[in-house]
């Protein structure tokens, strides 16, 4: 028998962020109940489940599991259909009686959706987790870069960025004020631009410039944004350009350490034009060096836990002072070929410590804040 699969199909069918609805505990222990019928069932004649472009797939206990939805909240999860012959490729959600092609889970037939939205509905927080978790951490995500994002909180602030009916992409912020970690009772001092991804289709079109620009006009009040630390090469080339076309926002973007005190700041205009210079090109690249790492498994790591995800995409955070703070800057948009791939590793968190220097809002035009960069270790 054949599963019934999600809102490709007619005309007037909705996808899964259009019509999900109730209570989320709910729609899990629906999903337990099937997933348990399942395991009956596949031990004699199991399902099948038909997925444009890749034929039919057995609905077999070896090939679903359930994982984490959210950031140190293990009771909640997904179950999820991977593909017999690669573990690591998630084919489908299961939700509401129905398994929905993860290429449908972020597709919507709502004309509304358009544009930056924040993330507010229990719909939208799967999508936002395909994109993070799925999308970028398995299907496009790549093991040169040895990195990936960690689950967003159930109440981490996000936007999705909505064009032609899909979710092309997504940012995270920390508020100023939440709190740095479940381990911690420090807060951020500062909103931080925690994580970003583009799908990759999508990218070369500008929409890395429009999130970035739709985070500082969020925070008008505040004097000062961050950006989490690590921030990648080529995240720095679409800085440049965005601070190129708004140098009011110059002496307002900086790349932080949580919390993100005046001792873990760098501006990041200041750094750009350090690294023009081939003095201060040589001492930053210098500090740069990234650490060689092995990427785990991405769901490996979910079905373990929260706890486990080390740090991820540039936003990641150190994964031994803040194991689930800076999951930073990840893959961004942008014109230049350069920067096609925006994804940075939370194994170069302690590389980028000897970037920090020490200046407050007044050092920043100084030639006393320019030798002190120079000096850095």
């Amino acid at each position: 028998m054949a599963a019934e699969g999600g809102g490709r199909a007619a005309a007037g069918r909705l996808y899964l962020v259009d019509t999900i609805t109730g209570d989320p505990e709910v729609l899990q222990a629906d999903a337990e109940t099937y997933y348990e019928k399942l395991l009956k069932k596949s031990l004699s004649t199991p399902d099948v489940f038909s997925i444009p472009g890749r034929g039919e797939v057995k609905l077999e206990d070896s090939c679903v599991c359930f994982v984490p939805l959210y950031r140190n909240n293990p009771t909640c999860k997904l179950l999820l259909l991977t593909d017999p012959k690669d573990k690591e490729t998630v084919l489908a959600v299961y939700l509401s009686q129905r398994w929905w092609p993860v290429e449908d889970v972020v597709k919507t037939a709502d004309p509304a959706r358009d544009g930056l939205i924040l993330v507010q509905t229990f719909g939208e927080r799967i999508v936002l987790f395909v994109l993070n978790c799925i999308i970028f951490g398995m299907l496009e995500g790549s093991s040169a870069n040895d990195a990936f994002f960690l689950p967003h909180s159930a109440t981490e602030r996000a936007k999705i960025l909505w064009r032609n009916g899909e979710a092309a992409a997504f940012y995270s912020v920390k508020m100023k004020g939440s709190l740095c970690g479940g381990t911690t009772s420090q807060c951020y001092l500062l909103p931080v631009l925690d994580t970003i991804f583009v799908q990759r289709k999508y990218r070369r079109g500008g929409l890395g410039m429009k999130m970035l620009h739709d985070f500082c006009q969020s925070f008008l009040a505040e004097d000062a944004l961050g950006i989490s630390c690590p921030i990648s090469a080529a995240m720095y080339q679409v800085c440049q350009k965005f601070l190129q076309a708004h140098p009011e926002e110059q002496k307002r973007l900086w790349e932080v350490e949580a919390p993100g005190d005046w001792s873990q700041r760098l501006n990041i205009w200041l750094k750009i034009q350090m690294e023009s210079s081939p003095s201060g090109k040589a001492e930053v690249g210098s500090c740069m060096e990234k650490a060689s790492t092995t990427k785990p498994s991405q769901l490996d790591q979910m079905n373990k836990g929260v706890d486990c995800f080390p740090g991820v995409g540039q936003v990641a955070g150190d994964t031994k002072e803040k194991e689930d703070d800076r999951t930073a800057a990840g893959t961004l948009n942008s014109q230049g070929p350069e920067e096609e791939n925006l994804v940075q590793s939370a194994g170069d968190a302690q590389q980028s410590k000897g970037l920090r220097k020490r200046e407050g809002p007044g050092d920043l035009d100084g030639e006393k804040a320019t030798k002190q960069f120079k000096t850095t270790p």
